[in-house]
């Protein structure tokens, strides 16, 4: 396998025209309105001025001067530094006001409203990986093994600048219900598996991309700057879910683990009803939100030491977008965690092996769109994926040991007031038992009512209880974590 590039701006702009003569041999490029139309084909989006309608739009953002990515939308920064959402109608006219324009991008989902969260997303008209890493041998490579199969043939490949954008577009769009959100992400994960590999990625480990991850629009800018845009092309059709499901092998358990995400995916309202009526009125008759708690900072204060220390390039927009997700999680005010966040800008760009890969502000502020409520249950297996760093469990749910130890002794004597959860006791608890009951017992009387060993009662005779202390039992479990 071929070490990963890493060229100057001039040697990868040429790289990407190399990139598009190899993909014009082979395949049609497309435009961007035929791009998007096929995406988002008529009647997807409200009529512009028809809000009877009642449809999704599109919503797209720009921040121009560098690429990094938000989660779902399009973004333009502005004199004042914030991010400008689009509007995309059914007619696609803001199209031609994204084009040419510095760093653009647009999740293949429609939303509710301008606010480009997973609550207001709608439905999901595709999958879209990024695979970076991609010189022309790995180009090659992703089009041989979608043409033998190995791979499922993407809808459209797109030439980002310095990697692909891989675009499989749905048989049908999905809609996008908590459920649903959970299996697509999943399968996600797991087909980024299957495509980042190492003939098609010098890079050796997969990044992996929230579902409602945002890409270039095609045709603005790519991060090798003006007259060097993202480009289509046109290779596969449209692709249904399960047929995607067939390129996961079974062997690793993958494939088993999503079905089994499906079959609960699928359930009918009515069945759930009955299965979980209380669950039914909270959620659904009454609308509620899944409930929360606070966690103590000891999980902010933990992980900004460690995306501090342990980040790589690749993943240092995850680490940032992580750090705002426990933020909120755990109550830190937004201006600590912009100053801790901008602490990061330097250190993080100073690890930039090449021009074009810099960290900026630009990936600050879109990262930090993610301190939003609508985030806060976001899964731990989930956050160790996207910033490519384990994940221990943390027994004591983030507190102290001292006041967890407190909190589940406390816990002990209201659900065992008789010190139940002891069970049964020692050896040398139970001669102490027996000799409290008989002050003036033998060792052979104590033989006759315990059933004990008499060597045993002999080792033990003299001897105090030891209490069952409930931190060996926590200890021996292996707590972990910070504090």
């Amino acid at each position: 396998m071929s070490s990963e590039f890493r060229g100057t701006v001039a040697e990868y702009q040429a790289l990407y025209i190399e990139k598009n003569a190899h993909l014009d041999q082979f395949l049609e490029q497309v435009t961007p309105y035929e791009f998007y139309r096929e995406i988002f084909p008529e009647g997807s989006f409200e009529r512009k001025g028809h809000y009877e309608d009642g449809r999704p739009n599109g919503i797209a953002v720009s921040l121009p001067g560098k690429g990094g990515s938000v989660n779902g939308i399009a973004l333009e920064i502005e004199g004042d530094g914030k991010a400008k959402r689009y509007i995309i109608t059914d007619d696609l006219e803001k199209l031609d006001e994204l084009i040419d324009t510095d760093f653009t991008i647009m999740a293949p989902i429609s939303y509710y409203g301008r606010k480009r969260s997973g609550k207001m997303a709608r439905f999901l008209y595709a999958l879209a990986f990024d695979l970076d890493g991609v010189g022309m041998p790995q180009l090659r490579d992703v089009l041989h093994q979608m043409n033998k199969d190995i791979l499922p043939k993407a809808s459209f490949v797109v030439n980002s600048g310095t990697g692909l954008h891989l675009y499989y577009i749905l048989s049908e769009p999905v809609p996008m219900y908590p459920q649903n959100q959970h299996y697509l992400k999943e399968l996600k994960y797991s087909l980024t598996r299957q495509i980042w590999n190492r003939f098609t990625s010098s890079i050796k480990q997969p990044q992996m991309q929230g579902l409602m991850q945002g890409f270039r629009v095609v045709g603005s800018w790519s991060k090798l700057g003006k007259g060097y845009p993202v480009v289509a092309y046109r290779f596969g059709g449209r692709v249904e879910l399960d047929d995607l499901l067939d390129y996961i092998p079974a062997s690793n358990g993958e494939r088993q683990k999503l079905q089994g995400i499906l079959r609960k995916t699928t359930m009918p309202l009515a069945e759930a009803k009955a299965k979980y009526p209380d669950w039914y009125e909270r959620r659904v008759v009454k609308g509620e939100r899944r409930g929360r708690w606070t966690v103590k900072r000891d999980l902010y204060d933990w992980w900004l030491r460690r995306i501090r220390d342990e980040i790589r390039v690749g993943h240092r927009y995850h680490g940032v977008m992580t750090l705002a997700i426990y933020a909120k999680k755990c109550g830190i005010e937004e201006d600590e965690l912009r100053q801790d966040a901008y602490s990061l800008l330097l250190p993080y760009d100073e690890m930039s092996v090449e021009e074009v890969n810099r960290f900026t502000r630009e990936d600050i502020e879109a990262a930090l769109s993610m301190f939003n409520e609508d985030y806060v249950t976001f899964p731990r297996d989930d956050i160790a994926r996207l910033s490519g760093m384990t994940m221990p469990v943390n027994k004591r749910n983030w507190r102290k040991q001292k006041e967890h130890l407190r909190r589940a002794r406390a816990v002990q004597d209201i659900d065992y007031p008789n010190h139940e959860w002891a069970g049964r006791p020692s050896a040398q608890n139970q001669v102490w038992e027996w000799r409290q009951r008989h002050p003036g017992g033998r060792k052979a009387d104590c033989h006759r009512d315990t059933g004990l060993d008499p060597k045993t009662i002999r080792k033990w005779w003299d001897c105090p209880p030891t209490p069952l202390r409930f931190e060996d039992d926590y200890m021996a479990d292996g707590g972990s974590g910070p504090g």
